[in-house]
């Protein structure tokens, strides 16, 4: 590793920055295929009605619709989408092998040390089509940063966390139950796909957490207007509630900043978080509350100077 900031900072190595490289490059490729794949979702059918074949679109959620006749129109239109299908599968399927491979060249190449229950749980948002309703907010998204330039944080003290706080956007309720129907269960029970033993804690119903102590934490902003509250995130009894924080709309409205973490196993997700200008600046608004908790104060302070120090060598234009 490179030094450089006084050593609070450091470079990761040449052959790790290429391998982030190149296995961003893949990453990214794979999430454009998926939304390929995304758009020629369920299928095309004959069906014959009478003594007339009839081209019918399927849909994922068993839904049909008629596309007309059989003629040399709905023929090419049948054709062209079993053709533009097959090209998706494919390149899906072939990019999901060239990103195993990539995961273990970043687990022997030491590329990153993310949580590999961090990384686990963005992918299953990402896989559930959720990712969009939530921003990754406090020490977690230290890890987006330094991804993103190629560095480390060396100061253990600002690493350590239990807990990922995980923002929702509560205006956003409506669309994000539909959703969460579509795939048949509630935020707890997709939790539980990533880690079985993930319960709601009975004296946070905000806060899930599973038998390592490892927790989760679902933050809305501050009740305004005619937002409901307290509400849960989707209609199940057995589910999550969204706890009002402090600032939190400030963190909601502001400049958002997307990165691909790496874990120590190698494995790989997008991590969608607050600008490390926003994070900076929130954090230092935390250290002065009075009534913070004098050690996190001095974690809230530490993690500022670090994400500022890291902004001005490599984000200078955020």
């Amino acid at each position: 590793m490179k030094k450089t900031l006084k050593s609070r900072i450091l470079e990761i190595d040449g052959d790790a920055q290429r391998q982030y490289i190149d296995a961003k490059a893949v990453f990214t490729a794979l999430e454009s295929a998926n939304k390929g794949m995304a758009e020629v979702r369920g299928g095309m059918v004959w069906r014959t009605m009478g003594t007339t074949d009839y081209l019918v679109r399927t849909s994922a959620g068993s839904g049909q619709k008629g596309l007309g006749p059989r003629s040399e129109q709905t023929e090419a239109i049948y054709k062209n989408f079993t053709e533009r299908k097959e090209r998706a599968r494919t390149r899906v399927v072939e990019l999901r092998d060239a990103l195993i491979r990539h995961q273990r060249m970043n687990k022997a190449l030491h590329v990153g040390r993310a949580p590999d229950l961090l990384v686990k749980l963005l992918n299953r948002l990402a896989k559930s089509g959720i990712s969009d309703y939530f921003t990754v907010i406090g020490t977690h998204a230290l890890y987006a940063y330094e991804s993103a330039a190629g560095a480390r944080f060396m100061i253990p003290a600002a690493m350590t966390t239990r807990d990922v706080d995980l923002l929702w956007d509560v205006r956003r309720r409506l669309s994000f139950v539909t959703q969460m129907e579509s795939l048949g269960t509630s935020f707890l029970g997709l939790l539980r796909k990533v880690d079985p033993s993930f319960e709601i804690r009975d004296d946070q119903h905000f806060t899930a957490v599973n038998n390592d102590g490892f927790e989760i934490d679902i933050i809305r902003r501050e009740k305004t207007g005619d937002d409901p509250h307290p509400i849960r995130l989707t209609d199940n009894e057995d589910e999550f509630f969204a706890v009002e924080a402090r600032r939190a709309g400030v963190l909601l409205d502001g400049v958002k900043f997307s990165a691909m973490i790496v874990s120590s196993t190698g494995r790989m997700a997008r991590m969608n978080t607050i600008s490390p200008v926003v994070f900076a600046g929130f954090k230092r608004w935390l250290a002065e509350q009075a009534d913070r908790d004098p050690i996190k104060r001095r974690s809230d302070l530490l993690q500022a100077e670090l994400v500022e120090e890291l902004t001005r060598e490599y984000f200078p234009n955020i």
